[in-house]
């Protein structure tokens, strides 16, 4: 579905069809994004996806589409607040604030599924708190992507509320609509109904659907990137003293500032997003603790990084 507003977007709506991947690299790494910040829960978070070697130790469709977006540029920065569980209005109080704080051009929020799944809440009342929280979200001049529910429709006890995410995803299309923001249909994204795309679990992706979902959000913000349909990319190799020296440089211009000005706050629960604050997407060492909001408990040293 596309709408006047999604054609002025810097984006477009992914459909039924996958993106082509672009030809190496003269024009990778062009779009206009430095900072992204993705919001959600166990789906952003990267559930059914596991990666020994990525912090929380797992990657998902949003690290591999972050790892598209930073090729070629440098100053590229990236952090995920999403945590597994979480209800549409928990992520809205507990995610908004912290991703408007870290001053993102690009968010990705994916909220409202834990409701529909396991509280068979209603979806036009969960459209109107999304809508606000878009409307939040926007006013700050980011992009926000938006993501419209797989179908279910083949599985046996999830197909009983495919009505409900039906209705949700014509709503969320109003949203998107209303705020110049741009969709992934998922519902639309065939290929997600191909073998091996999903969890044994059937309610998160595998690494296949997680790569696929990736293709698509990378089609839908129209940027080039390396990504083949149906071939996940493996996670790049990077060396160790490299990574270090792009730790400390990142921490000395851009960590150690945003960490001092942040409010302190007490520990809280122990489940803690995976990428609190924007850092680089490849070269990330051993971070702080930090409060469940994505908030540091002390600013980052020199020395820590």
């Amino acid at each position: 579905m596309t709408t006047p507003k999604q054609e002025q977007s810097p984006g477009r709506p992914v459909g039924l069809d996958v993106a082509r991947p672009v030809e190496q690299a003269p024009g990778l790494g062009e779009h206009p994004w430095h900072r992204y910040v993705a919001l959600g829960d166990s789906f952003t978070e990267g559930v059914g996806d596991p990666e020994p070697k990525n912090q929380g130790g797992l990657r998902g469709w949003a690290d591999r589409v972050a790892e598209e977006l930073s090729a070629g540029q440098p100053d590229f920065a990236y952090a995920n607040l999403a945590i597994r569980g979480l209800r549409l209005q928990q992520i809205l109080d507990q995610q908004v604030g912290p991703a408007l704080a870290a001053q993102p051009d690009l968010v990705t929020l994916s909220a409202g599924g834990n409701d529909i799944v396991f509280r068979r809440s209603d979806p036009d009342k969960l459209a109107e708190k999304i809508d606000a929280g878009v409307e939040q979200l926007t006013r700050s001049g980011a992009t926000v992507v938006l993501f419209a529910g797989p179908d279910w429709g083949a599985t046996p006890v999830f197909g009983q509320i495919r009505g409900k995410v039906a209705i949700l995803n014509e709503n969320l299309h109003v949203v998107a609509s209303r705020h110049n923001a741009v969709m992934v249909d998922l519902w639309c994204l065939r290929d997600l109904t191909r073998p091996g795309m999903w969890d044994p679990d059937r309610l998160h992706f595998s690494p296949l659907g997680h790569h696929t979902i990736a293709l698509g959000v990378l089609q839908a913000l129209d940027v080039p990137h390396s990504l083949e349909p149906l071939q996940p990319k493996a996670l790049p190799p990077h060396n160790w003293k490299e990574a270090r020296a792009k730790d400390i440089a990142w921490a000395r211009e851009y960590l150690v500032p945003w960490a001092i000005r942040q409010v302190r706050h007490p520990a809280e629960p122990p489940l803690v997003p995976k990428r609190p604050r924007p850092g680089p997407v490849f070269g990330h060492g051993h971070l702080p603790i930090v409060h469940p909001q994505g908030l540091p408990a002390e600013p980052l040293s020199l020395k820590e990084a």
